[in-house]
C-alpha cells in the first residue's frame, strides 16, 4: 500500500488592498485623461436626458386621456366648426349645453333650499345656487347665441327625478338630500369645466369655462359648509 502524499498547503489569498488595479488614470497621458473625462460627461448627460424623455414618451398623454375617460361628455357628430372666436369642437358645444342644463335643475333646487332649508347654511347654499346659475344661464345663452349652439329648455329626465325627490322631502331629510344631490352633481361638472378650460381653442368657450370654474367651486364650498355632505362620493352616484 502506497503511502498517502501530504496535501500541499493552499497559497494564502492576498488582501483586497494588496491587489493592483488593472489600469490607473495616472498611467494615462493628459490627452487620454481629457478624452476619457469628456466621454464620461457626454455619457452622463445622455443618460439624464434619456431618463427625462422616457417618462414623457410613455406617460405624457396619460393625464389628458385619464381626464377624458373620467369626464363624460356627448359628441353631437357635427365635428369642428370655424368661428370668429376660434375652432368650435363637439366638446365645446356639449359644455355650453351642459352649463345651461345644470341651471335648469340646480336653480330650482336652490329656490327650494331657500324655502325649506332648516339651517342658515342650507339656505345660504340655496342662495348661492340661485345667484350663480342665474349668471351662468345668461352667459351660456349669450355664448350659445354667438356660436350658433342650440340649448335645452327643460331638465333631463334624471335631473327632473332629483327635483321630484327634493320636492317630496321636508325638514332634516330635505337638508341632507339637497346637500348631497347637488354637491355630487357639481363634482361631476367641475371635472368637465376643467377639461374644457384645458382643451378649448375657442375664446368664448374659454371665457365661459373660466367663470363657470369660479361659480362651481363656490357652490361646492357652500354645500360642504352645510356639514351634511357624505364623503366620499361613490362613482356610480355621480350626476351628469
Amino acid at each position: 500500500m502506497r503511502p498517502v502524499r501530504p496535501l500541499r498547503s493552499a497559497r494564502p489569498l492576498r488582501s483586497v488592498s494588496s491587489l493592483r488595479p488593472v489600469s490607473s488614470l495616472r498611467a494615462l497621458s493628459p490627452a487620454s485623461q481629457r478624452t476619457l473625462g469628456t466621454g464620461l460627461v457626454v455619457f452622463s448627460l445622455a443618460a439624464t436626458l434619456l431618463a427625462l424623455l422616457v417618462p414623457v414618451y410613455l406617460f405624457g398623454g396619460a393625464g389628458t386621456a385619464a381626464a377624458s375617460a373620467r369626464t363624460a361628455w356627448t359628441d353631437d357628430g357635427e365635428g369642428t366648426r370655424q368661428t370668429p372666436s376660434g375652432p368650435l369642437t363637439a366638446l365645446d358645444r356639449d359644455f355650453v349645453r351642459r352649463v345651461r342644463l345644470a341651471g335648469l335643475w340646480e336653480k330650482p333646487a336652490g329656490k327650494l333650499a331657500l324655502e325649506r332649508g332648516t339651517t342658515d347654511a342650507v339656505r345660504m347654499a340655496g342662495e348661492h345656487l340661485v345667484d350663480g346659475h342665474t349668471e351662468l344661464d345668461q352667459r351660456s345663452a349669450d355664448t350659445a347665441r354667438s356660436l350658433g349652439v342650440g340649448l335645452p329648455e327643460r331638465p333631463s329626465a334624471e335631473q327632473q327625478g332629483w327635483l321630484d325627490q327634493l320636492r317630496d322631502s321636508r325638514g332634516a331629510v330635505f337638508d341632507r338630500l339637497f346637500a348631497n344631490l347637488v354637491r355630487t352633481a357639481h363634482g361631476k361638472v367641475f371635472g368637465l369645466v376643467a377639461l374644457v378650460r384645458d382643451r378649448t381653442s375657442n375664446a368664448l368657450v374659454r371665457a365661459l369655462a373660466t367663470r363657470a370654474n369660479t361659480v362651481v367651486l363656490d357652490h361646492i364650498t357652500v354645500l360642504e359648509n352645510t356639514g351634511l355632505v357624505d364623503f366620499p362620493h361613490p362613482g356610480d352616484n355621480e350626476k351628469k
